[in-house]
C-alpha cells in the first residue's frame, strides 16, 4: 500500500505554490506510505542546459569542491545549488553522459535522482512530512509535479527504492502496486542498454516506458503497450516534461480519484489528498477507469483518454 499524488496546474497564477500544495497532497497520504517519501518537481527550464539533481548520504563531504571537480572533468562550465543531501548540477545538454561517468569516478558514492531541462527529484527515506521540510518543498514553484509516499514491499527501504524513478530525460514514475515479471523484464531490458540501478519493480516499469518511447513510441502509446506486457496490479502516475499521464490495470484494485478544474488537474489515491485544494467543491471528481490512459499537456491543456 503506497500513496500517490500528482497536481498539473493549469492557471500560471498558482506555480509559486505548486510546490506548496504537492506538500499537503502528499503528507495527507503519510498513512499510506511511512517508509520514505519523494517529489518531482518540473519548474523553470535551464536556458537550454541540462539539470542533474544529485544525492550523497555524506553531502558535507562529497559536495564540497564537487562544482570544482566536475568541472575539470567535463572541460564544460558547471552550476551546482546544493539542498540539503541533495544538489542540483546544470551543465550543457550534450554533457550529460560525460558528467554521469566522471561523477561515478570522482564521487562514487553520489546518486544521480534525475536528469533533464525542468525536472528535479527529491526523496529520502523518512515520513513525508520531514522530506518535505528537508527540501523546503513548500517553496518551490513549478507547472506539474508528483509524488509518493512509499510502504516498502519488495524492495529494501532505501533512498534509491524510493519512488519517483527517472530512466529518461524530463520522465519520471510513481506507481502503487507490484509487477509480478519485473526480474525478467529488467534483464530484457538490461540488454536493450536501458540503465537500471535498483531492485526496485517500480524502476522497471519507468525504464519500459523509457525504452519504448526511444524505439518511436508516444508516452500514450508506451503506456498503452504497458497493459499487455506489464504483470501485475499497478496504478501509475507519469510526469514528462510537458505533462503527466495516468493509467491503472485492467483490474484496477489500486485505488484512484482524480479532480479536474479550470485551474488543474489533481490526482490522489485517495480523495482526502484533494480535500484542500482550491475550488475543489465546483470540481468534476472521478475515479480513472481501468486499461485506459490519461493524459494532459501544457502544449494541449485538454483530456487526452483512450481505453486500450
Amino acid at each position: 500500500m503506497c500513496g500517490i499524488v500528482g497536481l498539473f496546474l493549469k492557471d500560471e497564477t498558482l506555480q509559486p505554490k505548486l510546490g506548496a500544495m504537492l506538500t499537503d497532497m502528499l503528507i495527507t497520504m503519510t498513512d499510506r506510505g511511512p517508509d520514505s517519501a519523494g517529489i518531482a518537481i518540473y519548474g523553470a527550464g535551464s536556458n537550454g542546459n541540462a539539470k542533474l539533481t544529485v544525492q550523497s548520504d555524506t553531502p558535507d563531504e562529497d559536495f564540497e569542491k564537487l562544482k570544482k571537480d566536475l568541472k575539470k572533468e567535463i572541460k564544460g562550465d558547471v552550476e551546482m545549488t546544493i539542498n540539503s543531501t541533495h544538489a542540483v548540477l546544470e551543465i550543457r545538454a550534450d554533457q550529460v553522459a560525460a558528467a554521469r561517468a566522471a561523477l561515478r569516478e570522482i564521487r562514487p558514492n553520489v546518486r544521480v535522482m534525475s536528469r533533464g531541462e525542468s525536472l528535479e527529484i527529491y526523496k529520502e527515506v523518512g515520513l513525508p512530512k520531514d522530506v518535505a521540510a528537508r527540501f523546503d518543498v513548500s517553496s518551490m514553484g513549478g507547472t506539474h509535479g508528483i509524488g509518493h509516499t512509499r510502504m516498502a514491499t519488495e524492495s529494501a527501504v532505501t533512498t534509491m527504492g524510493a519512488h519517483p524513478f527517472n530512466t529518461g530525460d524530463d520522465q519520471c514514475l510513481v506507481h502503487n502496486g507490484s509487477l509480478s515479471n519485473h526480474n525478467s523484464l529488467r534483464r530484457k531490458l538490461r540488454r536493450e542498454g536501458i540503465h537500471i540501478e535498483t531492485e526496485n519493480d517500480t524502476e522497471v516499469g519507468a525504464a519500459y516506458l523509457t525504452w519504448r518511447m526511444q524505439n518511436g513510441a508516444t508516452l500514450g502509446e508506451a503506456l498503452e503497450s504497458g497493459l499487455n506486457d506489464l504483470d501485475g496490479f499497478f496504478t501509475f502516475v507519469v510526469g514528462t516534461k510537458d505533462g503527466f499521464g495516468v493509467v491503472r490495470d485492467p483490474i484496477a484494485c489500486k485505488p484512484a480519484v482524480m479532480a479536474e478544474t479550470d485551474q488543474y488537474v489533481a490526482f490522489g489515491s485517495e480523495y482526502r489528498a484533494l480535500v484542500n485544494l482550491p475550488g475543489i467543491e465546483t470540481a468534476r471528481v472521478w475515479e480513472p477507469e481501468p486499461a485506459t490512459v490519461y493524459f494532459w499537456s501544457h502544449n494541449d491543456s485538454t483530456l487526452t483518454e483512450k481505453a486500450a
